[in-house]
């Protein structure tokens, strides 16, 4: 898969050194983890295209 796209957020500096220190703790990333909900997000909430199966 070819990354070719970025995505810029701005949360509080607590939450992001929280969210990255339990990332670490769990043995992922942070990238890793936006990515995955993401994914699940769109998965849940996009409807298929007229002709395409899910």
């Amino acid at each position: 898969m070819k990354n070719d796209g970025q995505l810029l957020i701005r949360i509080p500096v607590s939450d992001r050194e929280r969210f990255v220190k339990l990332c670490e703790d769990l043995d992922t990333s942070a990238a890793r983890e936006i990515r995955r909900f993401i994914k699940q997000f769109l998965d849940s909430n996009e409807k298929p295209e007229e002709g395409e199966s899910r």
